[in-house]
């Protein structure tokens, strides 16, 4: 069994308590206008050409016709065979192949390595993307090795798949790191092309199972910003959230959507800490921490 994985990040500082490794998984069913990992959307395999980190020394064009120097580099995608030679070839890194399919064995070896750091510092493995659990079946058996080596497992997860896909990887997952990104329908369609109907079912779900949820609000001016209440009124009657985080949105990713030959979305507007400091504060008073 494998999976499509675009990245397995180590020393990750913000995807749950103490230092992880965070594996991010191909393919996401929402398509969130503020997305900061714009290569996991996608369930296929896609090259990404950074044209700023091009140093046109042509090692490219003479081993692949989709790329050629004209007055600069030329990268033509419609000619791309996704072989990645490009990738290996290039000296300054210009290039990257966005899903590679991996196994268990392959990741859990890779985990393995940092394992004393994780339980130094209280950390452990997370499960991301794109949306992991869609690839369920994948990650249930990722998340029984990890607990075989007795690792702390964390799965981040937009909630946006069926509730099979929970009961999977409920036994084995420490905390699930949950995003809630708006309780008004229309607004998160707006935000994300999709209801929110089964991802705040799925939240009542695990909740009622006794799964340990830290909940994640990304607060984006213009979007989601008049949610802050709604959402701490929703979550306030569930039994198990450990804590609630409101995540400031941030465009470090537009390099990549122009990368990918997507249409970049990225709000234009950023948060204030002013901004942040309030909904925090609001967070808390209707959840009396």
């Amino acid at each position: 069994m494998g999976a499509f994985i675009t990245d397995i990040k180590k020393f990750a500082v913000h995807d749950g308590d103490g230092i992880r490794t965070t594996v991010f998984f191909k393919g996401c069913p929402l398509r969130c206008v503020w997305c900061h990992n714009p290569e996991g959307i996608s369930p296929k395999k896609e090259l990404a050409y950074y044209s700023h980190k091009c140093i046109l020394c042509g090692r490219c064009a003479k081993i692949c016709e989709a790329n050629h120097l004209d007055c600069g580099h030329i990268f033509n995608r419609d000619k791309c065979t996704m072989c990645g030679e490009c990738v290996d070839i290039c000296p300054a890194s210009a290039f990257a192949l966005y899903g590679k399919e991996m196994g268990v064995e392959e990741i859990m070896e890779i985990l393995l390595e940092d394992k004393l750091f994780y339980e130094s510092s209280g950390g452990g493995i997370t499960l991301s993307g794109g949306e992991c659990l869609l690839q369920a079946d994948f990650c249930r058996e990722l998340l029984i090795e990890c607990k075989n080596s007795r690792l702390n497992t964390a799965v981040d997860t937009s909630g946006f798949v069926s509730r099979e896909a929970f009961d999977k990887v409920l036994p084995y997952t420490d905390v699930f790191l949950y995003d809630v990104k708006a309780i008004d329908e229309g607004v998160h369609i707006a935000c994300t092309g999709r209801s929110n109907s089964l991802i705040l079912e799925n939240l009542k779900y695990i909740d009622s199972l006794g799964a340990k949820i830290e909940i994640r609000i990304p607060y984006v001016p213009g979007y989601n910003d008049t949610e802050i209440e709604k959402i701490g009124e929703f979550i306030k009657p569930l039994q198990n959230v450990l804590r609630v985080r409101v995540l400031p949105y941030h465009n470090y990713a537009k390099s990549k959507y122009d990368a990918l030959g997507l249409k970049d979305t990225l709000p234009c507007r950023l948060p204030t800490e002013k901004e942040i400091s309030k909904a925090e504060e609001k967070i808390k008073e209707i959840l009396d921490y």
